[in-house]
């Protein structure tokens, strides 16, 4: 990074980088705004500004500024898409990050144009690191035929899937369960869970698995990646949390849904209803997508180990 700030040219990337870092950290601070005689309203807000801020918020600008300046780095984007991109975030994040709190705010009594205010701004936060994953892709298709990006070609896949379930997470099955209806039908049943699972894993689990290797890229120069294990890692586990969602988590959650919006929440989340057959059956499924995402896991833990600690010829 200070090397990055003695190179001649425009350090707004740079900047923009380094005050997301230290954003993500100063933003846990209202969580500390509550105590435990506080209203419970005055918690929820303070707890789910925390969450959004953060995870969605800062955040979200803190992995657009630092995949922007790998993405240039690597030659996959120009400085100025990558600083655009950058910029872009966090301009949406000043502009509707605080708005876009306001689907949190549901629980407090506001009225449902505010929430569908909050969602809508939550939903602009996505873009600029899809766009941003997207050029990358493009760019990725052009030069993967260079030696150096061969070396580089999983860390870059990992962060092609951090954009994918960027839009597919946080993006689509985030919105569904914001707007006021769904806050009213279905907060709390299973389809939540579909968002935090691609939203958390899909996102920050790829962009910490993307990392892992390209530090480990660089830490052992010499050493190889094994193209076979890699591969099967890598799409273990897109299509293990992809199964875990498609034959697991979405059935339950709109099975959930319809028994909300025509008997109510209460029966929906009720233990009556949770353990019919039907639906044991569809939570054991889950370990079909489960068991795939686990020996991808292994895969790329196995990778690291050969990394690491190379056989001596």
């Amino acid at each position: 990074i200070i090397g990055a700030f003695k190179q001649k040219g425009d350090k707004n990337l740079i900047a923009a980088f380094i005050f997301s870092v230290i954003m993500v950290g100063i933003f846990y601070g209202p969580g500390l705004f509550y105590g435990e005689h506080s209203h419970l309203a005055i918690m929820e807000y303070w707890r789910w500004w925390v969450i959004h801020l953060w995870v969605e918020g800062f955040f979200e600008v803190f992995s657009t500024t630092l995949m922007a300046f790998i993405f240039v780095k690597l030659g996959l984007v120009s400085y100025r898409a990558g600083t655009v991109a950058a910029i872009s975030s966090g301009a949406i994040y000043l502009i509707g990050g605080i708005p876009g709190t306001f689907h949190h705010l549901y629980f407090t009594g506001v009225t449902s144009t505010i929430v569908a205010t909050g969602a809508s701004f939550s939903a602009l936060e996505v873009v600029p690191l899809v766009l941003l994953g997207y050029e990358a892709f493009e760019n990725y298709t052009r030069l993967h035929s260079a030696p150096w990006m061969h070396r580089l070609k999983w860390p870059v896949y990992c962060f092609i899937a951090v954009s994918f379930w960027n839009l597919v997470g946080a993006g689509v099955f985030g919105f569904l369960i914001n707007m006021p209806v769904s806050l009213f039908y279905i907060q709390g049943l299973n389809t939540t869970a579909v968002h935090a699972h691609t939203a958390l894993f899909g996102v920050y689990g790829f962009l910490s698995l993307g990392f892992v290797f390209l530090i480990a890229r660089y830490i052992r120069p010499e050493v190889e990646f094994n193209d076979k294990l890699m591969k099967f890692g890598f799409w273990a586990l897109n299509i293990g949390l992809a199964l875990m969602v498609l034959i697991s988590l979405l059935p339950i959650g709109l099975i959930q849904s319809w028994a909300s919006i025509t008997h109510g929440l209460w029966f929906a989340r009720s233990e009556e209803f949770m353990q019919q057959p039907l639906l044991q059956n569809l939570r054991w499924a889950r370990l079909i997508g489960d068991t795939i995402l686990i020996i991808g896991a292994v895969a790329f833990f196995w990778q690291i180990v050969k990394v690491l600690f190379p056989k001596k010829s």
